[in-house]
């Protein structure tokens, strides 16, 4: 018994999930739900796999923008956070800006790049660059700040400067701050971009979605709404896989404290 219970609490989400899946499918089956509104998961799926073509050559537009936009996120979150950080004066002056900038709706957002931008790729990765930045600041800035304070006093004895400060303490400290941002990040870039494709662009899922939705083919537009969840899932798992390539220790003390 006390095995069963084990093996329920360790898969509890699994569990969960299947089951909201099952009474899906079988409330469709049964009539309960509008199909032709709300296809099943079996068309779903049958959709995913019949429409696959289409799925592919739209999400490499997808991804590409996303991926261009979270490598410029990240170039710029490390350059301004160590800039925020040697200079207090600029911390206090930016970050509740960056804090502004989130209570802004994306949505609104993406129209007026549009508009300034174009309909190319060039607004959909600005609009990327913007969602993913603040979370990977914010926890950069975040592991800069909860550095071992006795090691930075010793090497400012030891006469190190800023930059040495920050090399060999601030930034070894920050690595698990900023991954756990990146996780963020990586799924807000494709949300981004799938949202700028919905308010202007010639291809793409957001785009591929909005025309499913104009032919009524309910299956297909849940298909690229299950697509997208699936990409994000995974890349959110390479994120947690480079994590513990890059700061291994971390794992090695969870395993020692745990």
């Amino acid at each position: 018994m006390k095995k069963y219970q084990n093996i329920a609490n360790k898969y509890a989400g699994l569990i969960f999930g299947l089951t909201l899946i099952l009474l899906w499918e079988f409330s469709g089956y049964m009539g309960w739900l509008p199909r032709f509104i709300i296809p099943t998961p079996s068309q779903i799926i049958t959709a995913l796999v019949n429409d696959r073509a289409n799925l592919w050559d739209n999400s490499r537009v997808t991804l590409l923008q996303a991926f261009i936009g979270l490598g410029i996120g990240i170039v710029l979150a490390f350059i301004l956070a160590i800039v925020m950080d040697l200079i207090e004066w600029l911390n206090r002056a930016l970050y509740p800006m960056l804090i502004v900038t989130q209570t802004i709706p994306t949505v609104a957002i993406a129209p007026i790049l549009v508009l300034l931008l174009g309909y190319d790729m060039t607004p959909k990765i600005v609009l990327v660059v913007l969602t993913t930045l603040f979370p990977i600041i914010i926890s950069i800035l975040n592991g800069f700040a909860n550095s071992d304070q006795d090691a930075v006093r010793l090497l400012q004895l030891m006469g190190a400067n800023s930059w040495q400060v920050l090399l060999h303490v601030k930034l070894p400290n920050s690595l698990s701050y900023f991954f756990s941002g990146l996780r963020v990040s990586v799924s807000y870039a494709f949300v981004s971009s799938v949202v700028a494709e919905w308010l202007g662009g010639f291809e793409g899922l957001g785009v591929y979605m909005i025309q499913t939705k104009k032919a009524f083919a309910y299956d297909k537009m849940f298909a690229v709404i299950v697509l997208i969840s699936l990409i994000s899932l995974f890349f959110m798992w390479v994120v947690s896989l480079l994590e513990r390539v890059f700061i291994p220790w971390m794992y090695r003390e969870r395993k020692i404290r745990f």
